[in-house]
Order: C-alpha cells, then sequence, then structure tokens
C-alpha cells in the first residue's frame, strides 16, 4: 500500500522568522505522527533555518529546485551536494512556474531528475496541462510529453525514488480546483503512462499527489481518491493550521 506524503512549498514566501516558526509549529503539531509522510520545501535560503527545526523529527525538508551538477561556476544556482548538505530529502523538479516562466524544457528538467535521483534524492516531478491545452483535449498528451521527457533513461529501480505531483496549471492560484473527477482521472493517465513507459510494479507503486490548490476544505475528498496519494501543497501550507488540518485528512 502506498504511503500519504504531504508536501508544502511555500514557494517565493516567508522571512527566516516566520519559515522557523511555521516549521516549529507543523512539527508541534504533527507530533509522532508517522502514518503520513510529511515535507516542508521552504526558500532556498531559509533551508538551513527550516532543516534545524525538523532535524530529528518526522517532518523530511525538501527543496523547491536544484541544478543538475553538484558544485561549479554556475552563479546563482544551488547545487546537489548542498541540498545534501542541507539535510534535504526532497526536491521539487518541474514545477510549471518553472516550465513557463522560467523556461526550463523537459531535457533540462530530466537532467536535473537523473541527476538528484543519482545522488539519493526523493524527486517530486511536477506535470499538468494548461487551460488551452485542457480546452483543446490535450491533456493525456501533454502529461505523456512531460512524464516521458522527464522521466527517460530512468531504471525500474530508480523510478521507486519518484513521485510524480499533478499539477493543472490553469488551477494554480486562480481559486478554481481540480473537480475530485478531474484529479482521478489526470492520476489514473498518469499512472497508465508509467506503466506503459517502466512496467506494472513501479506504476502501482508510483506516489502521485494533486498539486490543483488542495486546501482544507478539499482535502479530505480528494486524498481519498484510489489514485491520488497527498498533495503538493502551496498557498495553504503557509498557515500552519490548515496545512495541518490537511494533514489529519490525509491521515
Amino acid at each position: 500500500m502506498r504511503q500519504r506524503l504531504i508536501v508544502g512549498n511555500w514557494k517565493m514566501f516567508t522571512t527566516a522568522a516566520t519559515a522557523r516558526r511555521l516549521a516549529a509549529d507543523v512539527v508541534r503539531g504533527l507530533g509522532a505522527e508517522t502514518r503520513v509522510r510529511v515535507a516542508l520545501c521552504p526558500p532556498a535560503p531559509y533551508l538551513g533555518v527550516v532543516g534545524e527545526v525538523v532535524s530529528g523529527t518526522v517532518v523530511a525538508l525538501g527543496a523547491q529546485n536544484v541544478y543538475p551538477e553538484k558544485e561549479g561556476a554556475f552563479t546563482g544556482e544551488t547545487g546537489i551536494g548542498m541540498l545534501l548538505d542541507l539535510g534535504c530529502r526532497y526536491v521539487v523538479v518541474g514545477h510549471s512556474e518553472r516550465r513557463h516562466l522560467l523556461g526550463e524544457d523537459d531535457p533540462f528538467i530530466n537532467r536535473k531528475v537523473k541527476a538528484a535521483v543519482a545522488a539519493g534524492l526523493e524527486v517530486i516531478v511536477c506535470v499538468g496541462e494548461t487551460l488551452e491545452q485542457r480546452r483543446g483535449r490535450e491533456t493525456r498528451a501533454c502529461l505523456e510529453r512531460q512524464l516521458s521527457g522527464a522521466l527517460v533513461g530512468l531504471t525500474q529501480e530508480q523510478v521507486r525514488h519518484i513521485v510524480v505531483a499533478y499539477e493543472p496549471v490553469w488551477a494554480i492560484g486562480t481559486g478554481v480546483s481540480a473537480t475530485p473527477e478531474e484529479a482521478q482521472e489526470a492520476a489514473t493517465e498518469i499512472r497508465e503512462l508509467v506503466q506503459e513507459q517502466f512496467g506494472e510494479e513501479p506504476a502501482h507503486s508510483l506516489p502521485i499527489l494533486d498539486g490543483g490548490s488542495v486546501n482544507a476544505a478539499n482535502a479530505a475528498t480528494l486524498m481519498h481518491l484510489p489514485d491520488i496519494d497527498g498533495g503538493l501543497i502551496g498557498h495553504a501550507s503557509l498557515m500552519a493550521d490548515e496545512y495541518l488540518s490537511i494533514l489529519r485528512s490525509a491521515v
């Protein structure tokens, strides 16, 4: 049985003080709960701050991005070795904001995935269609292109270290959430596509997260869909009470 995973993506929010306080509130509220995996992904400048708070607890540290080299002359980037040094267990790759705002393409995302998996990180690969693609009935084609592009060259064993987050781009920050039916349909297609690429067992064990504006009001329904195994939580993860409510729904 796949264990549920709830990941808080704080994006470009918080200060050192609020990041520390938010992480501490989550750790305190979660206690010794182990039925659901939990990770927090603060902005890169606060990875160390949050890492100190979650160290030795059931909450894992994750990064929002990584450059696909351990170190080097890459001004402004964060290397894989740096994330490991700070205690990161997870890294988010291919988020729609990096695809559409910063121009990251599938080959570059694939480089990140390969490098992060090889280094021992659990990689959360984001995929999802725009409103135009959904209206054009191109959702499955979009998911297939992004998944095959991100995962090409991986082995079945390496896929065990992959988590896929379904991100309907049209639902991010708009106040519109994917319906449970839409989320389940996309998750089913993702599992089918991974099975075509890697076989039945890797597809069956693959954790799939909902990244389409999960909040305290809809979490209970979304978290118990057959092919949804948790959530990549954006805005709602910035409020400890709401994030903890989502965690309770997952349990």
